[in-house]
């Protein structure tokens, strides 16, 4: 026998048997009675059995048409469960959320902000691919992808949605500090050993910004170089050298005095850390309400350092 070629027949069937007759189930469903028995009737004739027995008074299953309605009502159990588990996955966060982030991101607060969402919504599962490189989300099958870029950012057919700002400061243990004359001046550093993001053409390049918006660029030849912040961050902290680091990563550092915020006046240019996702349509909550997540934890931040805390 060929397969069924409209199973929402079978979910008719199913409501005729259960009102005991066409016109009650017509009245339900509201459609025409004569439209729900020639329907049946079709399906009848593609089985080529009779399912109902027909009087003008009654209605009755036949001894196929019982054992049919059975796997019928199965059938309709299975459609029913299987949209609530739609249903459900729309009106509350569930789910797998597959995201790409920068380790120094990670290090610098994204971690905690995805642990504080998965602490408040047990049902969602994060999976974290920790990782430096560019990846592709349709392709990789991720959810969002974090990243952080000077402006202006890149053209493209994905969705982007931005989280806030990152700044990097240079920073300098006490020690370090306490062994080496203030600085009044970048040039000051000269003196001073330093610490620097890995660089492929091995030239090493710090570039600022002073208080009104001059850039500064800045030569020199570090102690230590490597493309893993957190490394950057514990030589810091051990007097290695000085650093160009993220205001979130040593934020904790510098409240509790082991680090310290040399020239203060100069900074990186804010750099857009933003999220990229395949589409704003038929985005799951645990998407959805993940990025409004990491919006407002990011504008925490952003309050926190313009109250200059």
């Amino acid at each position: 026998m060929n397969e069924i070629t409209d199973l929402n027949d079978l979910r008719l069937f199913v409501e005729v048997v259960e009102h005991g007759s066409f016109s009650s189930a017509a009245r339900d469903l509201g459609v025409q009675t004569s439209k729900l028995s020639r329907r049946v009737r079709a399906l009848e004739e593609e089985l080529g059995v009779r399912l109902l027995n027909r009087t003008s008074r009654s209605l009755s299953l036949t001894e196929t048409g019982r054992q049919f309605h059975l796997h019928c009502l199965a059938m309709v159990a299975e459609s029913k469960a299987a949209k609530d588990v739609v249903d459900q996955t729309q009106s509350e966060p569930q789910g797998t959320v597959r995201i790409s982030c920068p380790v120094g991101l990670l290090d610098s607060g994204v971690s905690e902000m995805v642990a504080r969402y998965v602490e408040k919504n047990p049902h969602v599962q994060i999976l974290i691919d920790a990782t430096n490189r560019r990846v592709d989300v349709v392709e990789e099958g991720v959810d969002i992808a974090i990243r952080v870029r000077l402006p202006p950012l890149e053209d493209t057919d994905l969705a982007v949605r931005q989280l806030g700002l990152s700044i990097q400061i240079l920073v300098a243990s006490a020690d370090l500090e306490a062994r080496h004359p203030a600085p009044g001046s970048i040039e000051s550093l000269r003196e001073w050993p330093t610490l620097s993001m890995a660089s492929r053409s091995e030239k090493f390049v710090w570039n600022l910004l002073s208080a009104d918006g001059q850039s500064i660029s800045w030569s020199h030849r570090p102690r230590l170089a490597t493309d893993d912040l957190a490394s950057l961050r514990l030589a810091a902290l051990r007097g290695i050298g000085v650093a160009m680091l993220p205001r979130e990563l040593v934020d904790t550092d510098i409240q509790s005095g082991k680090l310290r915020r040399i020239l203060p006046e100069l900074a990186s240019t804010p750099g857009l850390v933003h999220a990229i996702f395949p589409s704003r349509r038929g985005m799951v909550p645990a998407v959805r309400h993940l990025l409004d997540a990491l919006v407002a934890d990011f504008g925490e931040l952003s309050k926190k350092w313009r109250d200059g805390v």
